[in-house]
């Protein structure tokens, strides 16, 4: 009797054992949540509607591949409206209640500021594809970024415009907000040790549509050239510029490739010179034409710089995640590894304060079109 109820029991473990292995094998892969804040409504709404494109594109090749182990990769998305407050809600859900151990974005500089000592506090990492203002530099050990600090941009304009053209005597027209004051004061500071001279410097509020006090003032300190930092504003900038008799040449920065500015401007944008990251559409290399092609046959329209740096930085995210696991600390450990990672937008590394190091470019608008001036500088 004794060895009945002996083999009951082993047919009642091997029964259990077949159970659970079946119910393991049937279940889904693990998700890993990574969250992810854009303006995706607001003023800077069609810059986080690019970078989403191109992050969706990123996490669902990623998820098709299988190549976290075959757990699949879901997106939380949360909307700032580019503004600092906004965005600190938004890091409290996704840190609080979905428990994400890294974080895309935000873009906005002046957000990622806002969020940065809730991400350091809470030990989550944050990737920003395109905040660049200095601060960021020493906003804390899991603050990163795939887009240029200011300091890189504004040093490598200032370059150009003294080593490349004849100006001595610039003026400077920035919006009144992180980006545009960090901007400012490093192409101030880079121009004026390499022996130029900033005659003036007028600043303006983010959707301000009326920059004739600012423009008279700096066309009576007699400027040779004019560096504009802003957004879609800056093709009114360029209009009225042209209504005041302003005939100096213009330089700009990574925000000034915008179809938008284009329409708002026209010709006048001929002949503006701008920093730009080194992603070439034109690329005969094999990941960037598969991203264009992949890109464009689910969005129907061409990728930009924001789009392609925004994949960039979603892929090298999952990398660390699929290197190191999902704890933040070893992602964050992990990512300060990273040394010419083949993004689409150029081999990326990040230094000791998490700020990418890759080639930057310098562009100038043709006859309506964004063209290469130097692809890298």
């Amino acid at each position: 009797m004794k060895k009945i109820w002996i083999g009951i029991v082993i047919l009642i473990v091997v029964a259990l054992a077949i159970v659970f292995f079946v119910n393991q094998t049937k279940k889904e892969p693990e998700e890993i949540k990574i969250g992810v804040i854009l303006p995706l409504t607001g003023e800077a709404a069609k810059f986080g509607q690019s970078a989403k494109e191109g992050i969706d594109l990123a996490i669902e090749e990623i998820n098709i591949a299988d190549d976290i182990n075959k757990r699949k990769i879901i997106l939380i998305y949360e909307d700032s409206k580019a503004d600092p407050k906004t965005g600190t809600n938004a890091i409290q859900r996704l840190i609080n209640i979905e428990k994400v151990p890294a974080i895309i974005g935000p873009m906005a500089s002046s957000v990622t500021l806002a969020v940065a000592p809730i991400a350091e506090k809470n030990k989550v990492v944050v990737l920003s594809p395109a905040s660049s203002a200095p601060q960021i530099t020493d906003a804390g050990d899991y603050i990163f970024r795939n887009t240029y600090s200011d300091i890189y941009e504004g040093q490598k304009m200032a370059r150009y415009v003294y080593e490349q053209t004849k100006y001595r005597k610039i003026g400077i027209m920035y919006i009144n907000n992180d980006y545009g004051i960090g901007l400012k004061d490093v192409l101030k500071n880079r121009f004026t040790e390499l022996g130029g001279q900033v005659v003036a410097s007028e600043t303006y509020d983010f959707g301000a549509t009326d920059f004739r006090t600012q423009l008279s003032k700096l066309k009576n300190a007699n400027p040779e050239a004019l560096y504009l930092v802003g957004y879609e504003e800056m093709g009114r900038i360029l209009v009225q510029a042209k209504e005041l008799g302003i005939k100096v040449s213009f330089f700009s920065c990574i925000m000034f490739e915008n179809q938008d500015i284009l329409k708002i401007a026209g010709r006048l944008a001929n002949g503006v010179i701008y920093t730009f990251p080194s992603y070439n559409p034109e690329s005969e290399e094999q990941e960037v034409v598969q991203f264009i092609q992949a890109f464009e046959n689910k969005y129907n329209h061409k990728p930009d710089g924001f789009a392609a740096n925004s994949y960039d930085a979603a892929k090298i995210l999952a990398y660390s995640i699929e290197k190191s696991g999902t704890n933040p600390s070893q992602i964050k450990s992990f990512l300060y590894t990273i040394k010419n990672y083949p993004g689409i937008t150029g081999k990326t590394s990040f230094d000791e304060n998490g700020d990418v190091v890759k080639p930057i470019g310098i562009k100038q608008v043709e006859d309506g079109e964004f063209t290469w001036l130097k692809f890298t500088y």
